[in-house]
């Protein structure tokens, strides 16, 4: 008598899939921060309050924006690595900030995960670009992180039982955090386990954000369960408030596709009780996500059925693609971090499987529903399985093969002596980005560059540059430094330097940032233009500081002098169109709504289009191409 041989793999290979070019990095660093968090409104209590008011950034200083996208796509290769064992394939994404692209079923051939169809660049993320579909992983700050379409380092390695690891690693600058995911899968598993540690290198506490953002398939009769019989609701209109869930406003939020507007209902788990969030068919099927006890947070994110939130998942994943999200963080909602010690590591294990509970009793009452998903999934994964496997991670070895190159950021400090170099994540050497920075190591000198050094962020660096810097471009250095050290006054003042020392596109930007006059911040980006009008990036902040600045005049007499490629682009063409509608010539507006705005970077929750066309077309229907309304379409 023979069995069939038990095996997990792990291999690299392409991926092909109908996208855009990756997005590249602008030359601009993001200057600006986040606002203030959402009110905390009834059923708030004092810690989450506290988590509201903490952390905050006030810049999001080094990052630069990855806006240089379009939506011309053609067949194209990403590099992949995939685990597999008998019941499970988990493709994972390395070039895309590790994202988890697909998890199929092997059995059945079912997809588990909304599988994007398309690769496709919207402005979502902190940085602008990024991409919908499968599981993403997000460290950082409220919003989705700034490597999300960054390549991560990747390495295999092996478990002490034989099983091959994937282990993907990062060093995120925002928050100086070295991140580490272990993902695998046992032979005989039924689940996918994801470990993942962060680490606090610094000597001072951290503010510390993680969400785990999952994907999956929508329809009407999907409904998502979680242990918890109460929610702390966002529509993006009013404050965050608790709400006994999955009643909310006399209808069953607990089925998204039944949802008519975008919301985020953030599921308030009891003390104690097992963490866990599914998304189940009419069938009582689909994806369980489950976790040790430090991933604390679930959520249920939904676009809704009005006109806004399908065009918004058309936009995301082409027609008929309709998805949701669940997901899991480590504090209550995403509108909070949590203070990390100095020098802290924290880590918990995911894992990510097929749930097949009893289908009357999940689409019956909510008592019955969780109480049987909740059933099905001890069944499926033990909690002394999924704490066997977090235990398991602490033993893994050291990598034996590299199999993704990412940045070079982390070797640069480990270079400075700001992070200590470890065989467990081989960082491999700085790269040309990196070049300005290690000669100031080696020769106390930062070479003059224009364009700028990508920026740095760090007491260490700005304690170089601190009484050392004399040349505009080290000054300029210097002033983000200190801006991203919360010193404004001490900013404005090296830029002022600079520009003093040679006028900059660059240092004059940045005091038009710190300028709170829209005036004297209009004439100082109007400045900056000048000394390099070629550059998209900085042509539409200054038409959007004189939109501040109410000189819908001169934004028009600008774009008049602009390359016609340059005026062809959408964002232009939306500046120019909102310009013409300030001086009250509206033909002109609906000549160029009846040409078609495409504005490839619409930023979620922007209204700019819809607005504009309820302006010059009062009492008409927003066309669907130009409807992104969240709340109200």
């Amino acid at each position: 008598m023979t069995s069939s041989r038990v095996t997990s793999t792990l291999r690299t290979g392409p991926l092909r899939i109908d996208g855009t070019p990756d997005p590249v990095g602008g030359t601009l660093p993001i200057l600006h921060g986040l606002p203030r968090q959402a009110g905390a409104g009834a059923g708030v209590d004092d810690e989450m309050r506290r988590n509201l008011a903490y952390g905050v950034p006030g810049t999001l200083l080094p990052y630069t924006r990855q806006g240089d996208y379009g939506r011309v796509r053609t067949e194209r290769e990403l590099p992949c690595a995939v685990l597999e064992n008998e019941t499970l394939t988990a493709t994972f994404l390395p070039s895309l900030g590790g994202r988890l692209w697909s998890l199929v079923h092997r059995p059945t051939g079912r997809e588990l995960l909304h599988r994007n169809r398309i690769l496709q660049p919207a402005n979502l993320a902190l940085r602008d670009a990024w991409v919908a579909g499968g599981v993403e992983w997000n460290l950082g700050t409220t919003g989705h992180w700034p490597l999300t379409c960054e390549p991560l380092h990747a390495a295999r390695l092996t478990a002490p039982d034989g099983t091959p690891v994937l282990r993907m690693y990062a060093f995120e600058r925002l928050r100086r955090l070295v991140l580490r995911m272990d993902a695998w899968l046992p032979a005989g598993s039924p689940v996918l386990y994801v470990h993942i540690a962060v680490h606090n290198p610094a000597p001072t506490e951290t503010p510390v954000y993680w969400w785990s953002n999952i994907a999956v398939p929508e329809h009407e009769e999907v409904r998502v369960l979680g242990p918890a019989d109460h929610a702390f609701h966002c529509d993006y209109v009013s404050d965050l408030r608790r709400v006994p869930f999955p009643q909310v406003d006399g209808a069953d939020r607990s089925y998204p596709g039944r949802t008519p507007r975008a919301a985020d209902y953030f599921l308030d788990l009891p003390a104690g009780e097992r963490p866990w969030i599914a998304a189940l068919d009419g069938a009582g099927t689909g994806l369980v996500q489950t976790s040790t006890a430090r991933l604390r947070g679930r959520k249920l994110f939904c676009w809704g059925t009005g006109t806004g939130g399908k065009h918004w998942q058309e936009w995301l994943s082409g027609p008929d693609a309709a998805y949701l999200e669940i997901q899991a963080g480590l504090a209550r909602t995403q509108l909070e971090h949590l203070p990390m010690p100095a020098g802290a590591t924290w880590s918990w294990t995911e894992a990510y499987g097929l749930l097949q509970a009893d289908p009357e009793a999940v689409h019956g009452s909510w008592d019955d529903a969780r109480s049987a998903a909740g059933a099905a999934l001890d069944r499926l994964v033990p909690p002394s399985a999924l704490e066997q496997a977090d235990a398991l991670a602490d033993g893994f070895a050291e990598p034996e093969e590299v199999l993704a190159e990412g940045g070079g950021w982390a070797a640069l400090e480990i270079e400075a002596g700001a992070l200590p170099a470890s065989r467990a994540l081989p960082f491999g050497d700085p790269a040309a980005a990196q070049e300005p920075w290690l000669q100031l190591l080696k020769t106390g000198t930062l070479p003059v560059c224009d364009p700028p050094a990508e920026p740095v962020t760090g007491a260490h660096w700005r304690l170089l540059l601190e009484g050392n810097a004399a040349d505009w471009h080290a000054l300029y250095q210097l002033g983000l430094l200190r801006l991203a050290a919360g010193q404004r006054a001490a900013a404005r003042e090296a830029f002022e330097r600079s520009v003093a020392a040679q006028a900059s596109p660059w240092a004059l930007r940045s005091l038009a940032f710190l300028d709170p006059d829209p005036q004297e911040a209009a004439d100082l980006m109007r400045s900056a233009h000048r000394l390099r009008p070629e550059l998209r990036e900085l042509t539409i902040e200054t038409l959007d500081s004189l939109r501040r600045a109410e000189r819908p005049a001169e934004a028009l007499a600008l774009i008049g002098e602009l390359s016609p490629a340059d005026r062809a682009h959408g964002r232009i063409r939306l500046a120019e169109a909102e310009a013409a509608h300030a001086c009250g010539d509206d033909d002109r507006v609906r000549r160029l709504l009846a040409e078609g705005i495409q504005v490839d970077t619409m930023r979620e929750g922007e209204l700019s289009l819809d607005t504009l066309w309820l302006a010059v077309h009062p009492g008409t229907a927003v066309p669907p191409q130009y409807d992104f309304r969240m709340a109200d379409g």
